[in-house]
């Protein structure tokens, strides 16, 4: 049995000039941050500090507490 793959993150280039950190959830949205998110039990949360926006959805990610990434 294999892990299934980690989707692509959205292309920054169509990404608003604030969002500086990406993150997926477990049922595989991803979403934009303004700040650092937090980690909760099945995916990210803003850190009531700047803004976040839902960017697209994909497949449940089994992996997804290694999709954070600062842009």
């Amino acid at each position: 049995m294999t892990d299934a793959p980690i989707t692509s993150a959205p292309d920054s280039d169509d990404l608003p000039a604030w969002v500086q950190w990406l993150a997926q959830d477990a049922d595989g949205t991803w979403w934009g941050y303004e700040a650092e998110p937090n980690q909760a039990d099945h995916g990210w949360y803003e850190n009531e500090v700047g803004r976040c926006r839902r960017l697209t959805a994909g497949p449940a990610n089994p992996r997804w507490r290694n999709s954070l990434r600062r842009r």
